[in-house]
């Protein structure tokens, strides 16, 4: 322990003493002109350079004479050249021995310095691009940079510290920067796939003083003007079917929702949503333009249905699988035959032989779905739909017209994960009502993920909601497997983490 205590106070000290060496440098600048200057203004970036000269012979280039300004990060230094990292990529300039020995700036330029250079583009021998500056006014730090970057090659080997410093894991990671790039764009496919088939984007309250639209526990917070105990939204639901009752038939959110529960790989407080409803529409409609929508942004974002998630590979230009929820538990429980979830005693003792204890709340739906998720969830590889949701389970989910214990409900896997989850809306206000007076006896009796009783909700019901189907699915999550990340933080530019105490001497006066 003493040698990690040691070595981490020698990383310590020789990081200050690099600070120290770079104020100096600093001070060097600032004694001279302003040391944040804001005048410089680029031409090209690195990828247009490349897009527009990058077939270009040397030859070529010294007869096209091509003037340019490009600005970024210097993350390579050899010799007279520098390669500058921009959004886009990366480009070289070069500043000849001359101009080394004049110019101030380049006489206290680290790695890690974001720089300005103007001149002449221009091609090495080895072929890449390159701009050749031809006075002391070409080149200028913009911004001298006073900690020094991790190294190139190795980046942030400390896993926390590149959740906790994201902005230091996108200077040095281009896989990173990749990821947050396929996430952007997925989102931005969403939008224009649900409004170019007549959906309209909306927004719905993050507070509010009833939390609906899931099973959850929320965040509790107080409006002071009011002088009301309000909630953070764990879904956007119930709200959008207000908007569907008022006459919008076919709306969706890209949302914030959160919730008060466990983090994981899989799970984070706050996280994205995308939840969309149609009206005259039911579940199968919602499984059919999931799949549509999937093929849709691995086509638009990625240039492939194929795509790979920890080492397994999946097609998703494959009718995606349905299977129902009983069904999926008998086909991975060979001890286990219908009539062991007949009688409540039978689903009881099911649950039993497998380690779960039943509360005495749970009905036969309940208890089938925790053996589903103790047996069944983590091996579904899928793409696969699980339906006929039990009603005990599905509160807000429309129930089925030949078999009432169970609804037109389906959760959406991959990889063993649950990305989605929809059904047809339950738009009986009596029946909705009696559901959640279930669900508050449920809280009740302890369950603190229970739903709330949202009377303005059933009063809205009581105007009329269409027949309707509504889904959400995880943005998160989706990501995940669009870049075969394994861990949800690595998805979320500025995942929650539990803050680093430090202990802070004072210093006498």
């Amino acid at each position: 322990m003493s040698d990690i205590n040691d070595n981490t106070q020698s990383q310590l000290q020789d990081e200050n003493k690099l600070i120290a060496q770079r104020i100096e440098k600093l001070d060097s600048i600032k004694a001279r002109r302003n040391a944040y200057p804001n005048h410089v203004r680029r031409t090209h970036t690195a990828t247009q350079l490349q897009s527009e000269f990058g077939e270009e012979t040397k030859e070529d280039l010294v007869g096209i004479n091509k003037s340019i300004t490009i600005v970024g990060r210097v993350i390579s230094r050899r010799g007279p050249f520098v390669t500058l990292q921009d959004e886009s990529g990366t480009v070289q300039a070069y500043l000849g021995k001359a101009l080394q020995k004049s110019n101030e700036d380049w006489a206290v330029l680290d790695l890690g310095d974001i720089i300005g250079c103007s001149g002449i583009l221009a091609k090495s021998g080895k072929g890449q691009l390159y701009c050749e500056m031809f006075t002391d006014d070409d080149f200028i730090i913009l911004n001298k940079t006073l900690r020094p970057l991790p190294d190139q090659w190795s980046g942030l080997a400390d896993q926390e510290i590149k959740y906790r410093q994201r902005y230091v894991d996108l200077i040095v990671s281009a896989e990173t920067r990749k990821t947050f790039s396929i996430r952007s764009k997925i989102i931005s496919q969403i939008r224009s796939f649900l409004t170019e088939r007549g959906f309209m984007e909306v927004e719905t309250p993050m507070l509010q003083t009833i939390p609906g639209g899931a099973s959850a526990k929320p965040f509790e917070t107080h409006h002071n003007a009011m002088d009301i105990d309000m909630f953070l939204r764990i879904a956007p639901e119930l709200y959008l079917k207000r908007l569907v009752v008022g006459g919008f038939e076919k709306v969706f959110e890209i949302n914030r929702n959160f919730r008060n529960e466990g983090v994981s790989t899989r799970h984070n407080p706050e996280f994205t949503m995308l939840e969309w409803y149609q009206a005259y529409a039911d579940y199968n409609d919602l499984m059919d333009l999931t799949e549509e929508m999937l093929r849709h942004l691995a086509n638009s974002v990625l240039g492939s249905t194929t795509l790979t998630y920890a080492d397994e590979e999946y097609d998703l230009a494959v009718p995606f699988e349905r299977l129902s929820m009983l069904q999926a538990v008998l086909n991975y429980n060979e001890q286990f035959s219908v009539s062991d979830f007949a009688t409540l005693e039978a689903a009881q003792n099911a649950a039993k032989s497998i380690g779960i204890e039943p509360k005495v709340t749970w009905g036969i739906g309940k208890l089938l779905c925790e053996v589903f998720e103790e047996t069944v969830e983590e091996k579904l590889k899928g793409p696969i739909f699980i339906t006929e949701y039990p009603a005990e389970i599905s509160p807000l989910a429309r129930r089925n017209d030949d078999n009432p214990e169970i609804t037109d409900r389906f959760e959406f896997f991959i990889s063993g994960r649950e990305i989605g989850n929809g059904f047809s809306e339950l738009n009986d206000p009596i029946d909705q009502a009696e559901r959640f007076k279930s669900q508050v006896a449920e809280k009740d009796a302890g369950d603190d993920e229970a739903m709330f009783y949202d009377e303005d909700y059933i009063n809205a019901l009581e105007y009329g909601l269409p027949p309707t189907a509504g889904e959400g699915l995880g943005i998160d999550r989706l990501v995940m497997f669009f870049t075969n990340s394994q861990t949800i933080k690595d998805v979320i530019l500025f995942p929650h983490m539990k803050p680093v105490s430090k202990n802070i001497e004072k210093e006498d006066n």
